[in-house]
């Protein structure tokens, strides 16, 4: 030792704390050192994972050294996407949308031109059965512009490319949805397309044996005795034709109903705490797409809307889907 006076490495005795600041610091442990317990060893997993370096910092987990990532069908942040989800501009979707509509409208102008070559047939079929009399008393149409007949044609046409292009419709929004539907909602919206013909079907012959009978024995009921039927060929087509497009469509209540609580859209219970809503959208519908100004065919067509949707609950209810 260095006798020189103010050397303060002879001074005896330890140092106050706080003498030095550098003896505040933490010290490292001597990773080398078996004696001490702070280090730690290759191998060591009793604290921890092992962990490599840099010089730096920590880098990585020595037994993991590779991130994991979620999937692309796993839930992100507890929103799932369906496995075919893509991001697309407006301009694309909207192209898209117009060519599927021009394919369901190609559909039911073939189905209208093909109905052309029986329309002859079919007007006769329905004008003897849609009256109340017998064959031999119906009363013949009237015909008072030249292409009366000719439009009625048409118009009665028009009744099977309704049938045709319904399911290309539903078909064509299942396509248009399709990357946007997961697995089991596609099978839903695929079995639905041949139902929406079986609907639509039996709309129109609940329309043909039930609602046209009793509108056209109202109509003779208040007219007899104050005037002469002569029903026109083109007015009284015109009320059958959209009597039964219409029915056919309201046919469809159960099949988007069902379609809707399969895939999560609503509940049975909200549709039946929303019914009243449900009634009046009903009723407004039918007096908007069924011109009488007897009030007689909307009254029939928001009846039936009415029953459909509240049947179609009752099944649900009954079967126990909520």
């Amino acid at each position: 030792m260095s006798d020189e006076p103010g050397d303060d490495r002879d001074v005896e005795g330890p140092r106050e704390s706080g003498d030095d600041p550098d003896e505040r610091r933490p010290v490292a442990a001597d990773a080398s050192d078996p004696d001490s317990g702070d280090g730690l060893t290759e191998g060591d997993d009793a604290d921890g994972p092992s962990l490599e370096t840099d010089g730096e910092g920590v880098v990585g987990d020595r037994h993991n050294p590779e991130p994991t990532y979620p999937d692309s069908d796993d839930d992100i942040g507890g929103i799932s996407t369906p496995p075919d989800d893509e991001e697309m501009p407006l301009a694309d979707h909207i192209e898209e949308m117009v060519l599927r509509l021009a394919v369901v409208l190609l559909f039911g102008a073939g189905g209208t031109a093909i109905g052309l070559l029986w329309a002859s047939q079919a007007i006769e079929f329905v004008w003897f059965n849609v009256f109340p009399y017998e064959v031999s008393e119906v009363p013949p149409p009237h015909v008072y512009h030249p292409l009366e007949l000719w439009l009625t044609r048409i118009k009665i046409s028009s009744l099977l490319g309704i049938m045709v292009a319904l399911p290309a419709f539903v078909y064509e929004c299942y396509l248009f949805m399709r990357p946007g539907l997961y697995p089991n909602e596609r099978k839903y919206y695929l079995a639905a397309v041949p139902t929406s013909v079986v609907l639509a079907a039996g709309g129109m012959v609940f329309s043909y044996v039930l609602v046209l009978p009793i509108l056209f024995e109202y109509f003779t009921y208040y007219a007899e005795g104050s005037a002469e039927i002569a029903y026109a060929l083109g007015e009284t087509f015109d009320l059958i034709i959209t009597l039964t497009g219409f029915l056919a469509i309201v046919f469809q209540i159960p099949l988007f109903i069902m379609l809707a609580i399969m895939m999560g859209v609503t509940t049975r219970r909200w549709l039946a705490q929303k019914r009243l809503y449900f009634w009046a959208a009903f009723a407004g519908l039918s007096f908007m797409f069924t011109i009488d100004p007897t009030m007689m065919a909307p009254i029939l067509v928001a009846v039936t809307m009415i029953l459909l949707f509240e049947g179609t609950l009752f099944v649900l209810k009954w079967v126990g889907r909520e």
